[in-house]
This record gives structure tokens, sequence and C-alpha cells, in this order.
């Protein structure tokens, strides 16, 4: 997976990467101050392996600025509804996160700055739209987002050029699947000449638990990847729905037909935003030394984090020699 400069832009889904960490290693593990730094050391250790395995050019973090958009909930009222925070005191709106976990967020954030390492966000909108805007606008660098969300699939594309794949790292870094079309028509069974615009309708159609989407009662995973790669679209399947002549069984056709005012509203919750006004902290040039290396040497010792800053510090460095 390269560029025609040979190395790529790397687009990091930051949450969704920070809480593997923090689940992936024992929060035990404090900075001399007592405070956890498991998701801090496991996060960074992530970036230097990333780094040293894609060797890419240019790096962007990529933030939650809102990680359950008004525009989303108002067309979806139940999606993420049952990650809300609803405990006393609670600022209202707020997402249920580990109580060791939250304090680790700015920290995370301190050692990228001090680093160098550039972070985005888009005022109102998740790091999903911020990932899907800024790899679809690419258009000289190929295109790696490291993420453990199966809905940035949607974003895999051969053309046009550059390239865009997802390394889907669901089940950890060291078990990530690097994903382009050929490999999610493979796995999901959606048409690989529009394999990203496919999946995401048939996720549509097939709900998502984790994020509040029912999806279409009656309608699986593989009923919902048939009826996009017989019909081609939502769109055309929604269409069909009310043409007596379209290939739909009639249990099919009534599902849809019930499910019609959920579809319409469910598609652009699915679908990620891909012009936001994105803004970045700083040039996404990795840097080849870190940016305030004092600083970055001083937060290693503050939170217990010498041996992942240093591998971070020598994976920028090696990157420049590729």
């Amino acid at each position: 997976m390269t560029s025609a400069a040979g190395r790529p832009l790397l687009l990091l889904d930051g949450a969704s990467l920070w809480f593997r960490a923090f689940h992936a290693i024992p929060d035990k593990i404090t900075a001399p101050d007592g405070r956890s730094v498991n998701a801090l050391r496991g996060f960074t250790d992530m970036v230097a392996s990333l780094i040293t395995k894609h060797a890419p050019s240019r790096l962007v973090v990529c933030l939650d600025l809102d990680w359950r958009p008004k525009y989303r909930v108002d067309l979806v009222p139940s999606y993420k509804a049952h990650r809300l925070d609803t405990s006393p005191d609670t600022v209202p709106g707020a997402e249920v996160v580990p109580d060791t976990l939250t304090p680790q967020v700015p920290m995370i954030l301190e050692v990228l700055d001090a680093a160098g390492i550039a972070t985005g966000g888009a005022a109102g909108l998740e790091a999903d739209d911020v990932l899907g805007t800024l790899a679809t606008r690419e258009r000289t660098d190929a295109v790696i987002v490291v993420s453990g969300d199966r809905d940035l699939l949607q974003l895999v594309r051969d053309e046009p050029a550059p390239p865009v794949r997802v390394l889907y790292a669901g089940r950890g870094l060291a078990k990530a699947e690097l994903f382009g079309p050929a490999e999610v028509s493979a796995k999901y069974g959606v048409p690989q000449q529009n394999a990203g615009p496919a999946y995401a309708d048939m996720a549509t159609l097939r709900g998502d638990a984790s994020d509040g989407l029912p999806g279409v009662a009656g309608i699986g995973e593989k009923s919902a990847s048939m009826l996009i790669s017989r019909f081609g679209s939502l769109d055309a399947l929604r269409a069909a729905v009310d043409d007596p002549d379209a290939d739909l069984s009639n249990g099919v056709r009534a599902k849809l037909r019930t499910a019609q005012e959920y579809l319409k509203a469910a598609a652009p919750v699915v679908r990620v935003v891909c012009d936001a006004d994105v803004e970045l902290s700083r040039t996404d040039i990795v840097p080849t030394e870190p940016t305030d290396p004092v600083r970055l040497r001083q937060l290693a010792t503050t939170y217990n984090a010498e041996s992942p800053i240093t591998r971070l510090i020598t994976a920028m460095g090696a990157a420049r020699d590729t």
C-alpha cells in the first residue's frame, strides 16, 4: 500500500484506539503520582508501531468533538442512546467512559502535541466524519484509515486515485486486518465496484446494536448484503419496494415497506460526513524529531511512559530514512 511518493497518509481514529489500549493494558500501571496511564502508554505504543510499519509521510489523529451529533440524534433518537451517562451530577449528553480513562485523554493530547503529531476535529461532528472528510478529499497520497469501527469500511476505494484502505483493529492492532474494496466485497458479500458505499447501505439495512441502530426487522447481515448486491444500492432497493415487477419476495417487500421511514432517516446517520470543516492542530507532516523534545521527555517522566515515548521518537526518526 504505497502512494506515488511511496509513503501514505495515515489517519487514526483516536478514541477508538485509546479505548482499545485502555482495555488491553491493566490500569494498575500508574504514573508516580498514582494516576492511571495504561491508555496513554498503549496508545503511544500503537502510534509508534503504526509509524514503524507504514512509514507515513503524513499522519492525523482524528478526534470526536461531538461523539453524538445532534443531526444524527434528530434523525434516529436511539443513536448511541444506550451509551449516555445518566448518573447524577453528570454533564447532560456525556458518554459513559471509564473513570480512569477520561483523565488520560488530555495526557495523550499533550504527548501528541509535544511530539509534533497533528490532531484534527470538526465542530459538532465525530471522528468518523473527520476521517471520512480527510480520506475522501485526499488527492496526493494513498490513505490508510486505522480504526476499530467497522463503519469506516465505507471509505475504501481504488478509484478515483489515490486508493483508500482501512486497517480494521476491532480485535486489537496485532490482529488488525487491512481492507480494500476486494476484501470488503469478499467478507461482506457486497459488489466490489462500489464496495465502500455498498457497505454503508448494507450496514443501514442490517443495523448496528453498538450504535443503537436497530436496522430492518428480520433482515440480517446475509440478507442485507444479498439485497444490496442484487439492487446495487439502498436507494434502488427502496425504489423497488413499490415496483411490482422487482425481484423481491412478498415477505421481504413487506419488511422493507414497514421500515421505509426508518431507512430514510438512518441512511444519513450511517454514512460519514465527507465534506466537514476539519481543523488541524498543525501540519500533518510526520516530524522526524519531536517538536518540543524537552517537554516530551518531561511528560515521559511525569506519566511513567519513558519506554513508549522513546519508541515513538525512534519510529519518527526511522521514518525519515524510509
